[in-house]
C-alpha cells in the first residue's frame, strides 16, 4: 500500500527527466544528425549546469532513500530477541534498496563523466540504467505487499511501464546512433512519471472510480463491476497518456528542427523525400 505523497514524488523525478530527454534527444539530433549518439544522461548546455540531470537522479534518489529507510522506520530495523528484520517495515526496506540503485546509477555516472577514475563508455552506462529499472521492475513485481484487485491493475500496468524502460535501456547499448531509440527511453521514462501521479490522483486522490474506496489502507470496489469500471477507466487514462506524450514528443521534434536544423538534415529529408517520389513514380509506371 502507498500514500499519495509516496507516489508523487518519484513521479515528479520521473517526469522532469524523461520530459528534458525527449526534448534534448530532438535538440541533439537536430543540431547535427550526422554525429547523433544515444545518451543515457542528457546534459544541460556547457556551464556549470550541464551535469544537472543525474545531480537531480543522485540527490533525489538520496533523499528518497532516507525517507524509507530512516524515517519511516524510525530505526527499528529489527525485532524480537533473535533480532530478525522488521517485517512492519518491508515495504520500507524494499523502497530502500530499489532507491539504492538509482543513486548508484547516478553516482557511477557522475564519477564517469566528470573524472578519470571511472571511465564507462556511454553503451555500458545504458546498462546501469537498465540495471537500476530491473531492481525497480523486481520490487513492484515481487512486491511484499499484495497488490489486488483494482490497485494490483494499476501497479501490473506500472511494472509494464518499467519493462518498457529496462528494453529501451538495453537498446540504447545496441544502437547507439538510432534517434528512435533515445527517444523511447525518453517517452518510457515520461509515461512512467505520468503513471505515478495517475495512481496517486486515482487510488488516494478524488479520481477514485464510482463504486470504489480507499479503506483501512485498502482499495476496495463494492461489485465485480465496479473493479471492472476502474480497470477499463484505467486503460482510458493510460492512452490518454500515451496521446498527450507522443503530441508531446512530435512537438518537441518539430521545434528543434524549426529552431536547431542543420543543413545536413535538410537534405537527408530532400532525398528520403525524392526516393520515395521516385519508387512512387515507378509503381505507377509499372
Amino acid at each position: 500500500m502507498g500514500s499519495f505523497k509516496g507516489h508523487v514524488l518519484p513521479g515528479s523525478l520521473f517526469l522532469m527527466v524523461g520530459a528534458w530527454h525527449v526534448w534534448s534527444a530532438a535538440v541533439r539530433y537536430a543540431t547535427d544528425p550526422l554525429v547523433f549518439r544515444v545518451q543515457v544522461w542528457s546534459p544541460m548546455g556547457e556551464g556549470r549546469w550541464r551535469h544537472l540531470e543525474l545531480y537531480i537522479v543522485t540527490i533525489g534518489a538520496f533523499i528518497d532513500m532516507c525517507i524509507e529507510l530512516l524515517y519511516s522506520t524510525h530505526l527499528h530495523f529489527f525485532v524480537g530477541g533473535e533480532k530478525i528484520l522488521n517485517p512492519a517495515h518491508m515495504n520500507d526496506f524494499e523502497h530502500g534498496g530499489m532507491l539504492l540503485m538509482f543513486f548508484l546509477y547516478g553516482t557511477v555516472a557522475l564519477l564517469s563523466v566528470k573524472t578519470s577514475w571511472l571511465a564507462l563508455p556511454e553503451g555500458a552506462l545504458c546498462l546501469l540504467a537498465s540495471a537500476a529499472f530491473t531492481a525497480e521492475y523486481l520490487l513492484f513485481y515481487f512486491h511484499s505487499t499484495a497488490h489486488t484487485g483494482l490497485e494490483g491493475y494499476y501497479h501490473l500496468i506500472l511494472v509494464i511501464l518499467i519493462g518498457l524502460c529496462i528494453a529501451s535501456g538495453i537498446a540504447g547499448s545496441l544502437l547507439p546512433e538510432n534517434l528512435a531509440v533515445d527517444f523511447s527511453s525518453g517517452v518510457c521514462i515520461t509515461l512512467q512519471g505520468l503513471w505515478f501521479y495517475q495512481t496517486a490522483f486515482t487510488l488516494y486522490g478524488p479520481m477514485m472510480p464510482r463504486g470504489c474506496r480507499l479503506d483501512d489502507n485498502d482499495i476496495n470496489c463494492i461489485t465485480r463491476d465496479s473493479q471492472v469500471r476502474g480497470q477499463f477507466l484505467a486503460n482510458i487514462q493510460l492512452f490518454s497518456l500515451v496521446f498527450l506524450v507522443f503530441v508531446y514528443v512530435i512537438g518537441c521534434y518539430a521545434v528543434a528542427v524549426s529552431r536547431y536544423g542543420h543543413p545536413e538534415l535538410k537534405r537527408l529529408h530532400g532525398e528520403d523525400v525524392g526516393e520515395g517520389g521516385d519508387n512512387g513514380a515507378g509503381i505507377v509506371g509499372r
